[in-house]
């Protein structure tokens, strides 16, 4: 009975729930001896420490309030049972659009119920973590800004009109813009509890789910608020004639002048294959991926052959379309990958760049091609652009692999399975 006691009072004088009684009572005792009571007459004694008792007792009361409104995990636990409802793009595609606007407060309803579970999955996803990584402060950092969403977003007033339906609109917005920096936050924090690290599958299995279900939940976001735009290409964030030719440019020549300032040159890229196929699909998922391959394809082939930048081999891209899926292929002629690294590379924390960064020759180039793209933040060195690219084209129902002649140069596969083709369409 005692030590419920003195673990209850640890917990109302915001402490958190502490496991081992021990421990609760060494920590009741400092802290309510902060102010020790002189030694001196019993009777004053005895009242200094009511008297401080009931002080401590209002203060936790208040602070117990705080930290209850603020993590509320009753709440969270309940949400976090309950399963998402993941949709396909399909029926995203032909959700149409209305001309009264009803299709976008459906879609606002649709959200308001499913976000917060979709976050609540993540918290409890935190929660699992190892005691040593999960208080390290970067992570520690990311896991209250999943927390301060669920909230934010579990208090809004329920949807029933326009009015309310833009006041949620810019709340996601909003959350849209803090939450832009988790990949990279998520890369720094793992990074340096590196050490820490015991079992390598349980780190892979959070950050697979963790990452892709964050680009579940920015996909449904960005495609709600598209769904506000007047664009007769696209149904919100599904584009109804996706070129892959088109989208491969547009990265190519992002990719290209970043390194044409930093070496003086860049590869020359070649696509061919199917380059005049056109389908529905997302955008988004291949404005994640494109940059970081295409990234280390240009720095592969520009770092082989530093002593002659100005004579470097091009980069071919080879697009593959059927009515199932479609593959883009990038081949360079780098150099490969070492066989005593090929099955490292798609593990988190590891990267090749930790090596070639040893050549005084080497420049920042491709820090500033993720710094500029659209990940916000520079991935360069920690490890995490390939096992992300990896884990995105499998949560949309594809793959990524890699096939590296030594000596010679890599070819990347990035297969997608079609929104709109034969067989089941993956579900976001």
């Amino acid at each position: 009975m005692r030590r419920r006691v003195t673990a209850r009072a640890i917990e109302m004088l915001g402490c958190g729930t502490v496991a081992n009684p021990a421990m609760s009572r060494q920590l009741l005792v400092r802290t309510i001896n902060i102010n020790p009571p002189t030694v001196g007459n019993g009777a004053n004694e005895r009242f200094r420490s009511t008297s401080s008792m009931q002080g401590y007792t209002e203060l936790a009361r208040e602070r117990s309030k705080t930290v209850t409104s603020f993590y509320n995990q009753s709440a969270i636990d309940i949400s976090a049972e309950k399963a998402s409802v993941r949709l396909t793009p399909t029926t995203l595609l032909y959700a149409g659009k209305s001309p009264d606007g009803h299709h976008v407060l459906s879609s606002a309803k649709y959200l308001q119920k499913e976000l917060p579970v979709r976050i609540a999955h993540r918290i409890k996803g935190f929660r699992s973590l190892p005691f040593i990584i999960g208080c390290n402060p970067t992570i520690l950092q990311v896991h209250e800004l999943y927390i301060r969403a669920y909230h934010v977003l579990s208090d809004f007033p329920l949807i029933k009109d326009q009015e309310t339906e833009a006041r949620y609109s810019k709340l996601v917005q909003q959350l849209l813009d803090d939450h832009k920096d988790v990949v990279t936050m998520l890369a720094e924090g793992f990074r340096e509890c590196r050490k820490h690290i015991q079992d390598e599958n349980l780190v892979r299995n959070f950050l697979d789910t963790t990452l892709t279900s964050r680009l579940g939940i920015r996909m449904l976001a960005t495609h709600h608020l598209a769904l506000h735009e007047d664009n007769p290409d696209f149904v919100g964030i599904i584009c109804r004639r996706l070129s892959p030719k088109k989208i491969i440019e547009k990265w190519v020549d992002f990719a290209r002048r970043l390194c044409e300032h930093q070496y003086g040159n860049s590869p020359r890229v070649r696509i061919n294959g199917h380059v005049a196929a056109r389908f529905p699909f997302i955008p988004m998922p291949l404005d994640y991926i494109l940059p970081e391959l295409l990234k280390n394809s240009m720095r592969a082939t520009m770092e082989s052959h530093l002593d002659t930048p100005y004579n470097v081999p091009d980069v071919v891209i080879t697009i593959a379309n059927n009515e199932t899926d479609f593959v883009i292929r990038i081949s360079d002629r780098g150099g490969g990958i070492p066989h005593t690294i090929l099955e490292k590379v798609m593990d988190y924390h590891f990267s090749t760049a930790e090596d070639s960064a040893q050549d005084p020759r080497m420049s920042n180039l491709f820090n500033n091609i993720t710094n500029s793209g659209p990940q916000s933040g520079p991935m360069h060195g920690f490890g995490f652009g390939l096992p992300t690219s990896r884990a995105y084209a499998e949560y949309l129902g594809g793959s990524l692999s890699i096939q590296s002649m030594q000596g010679i140069g890599t070819d990347v596969y990035l297969r997608l399975r079609h929104i709109d083709g034969k067989g089941e369409s993956f579900r976001v």
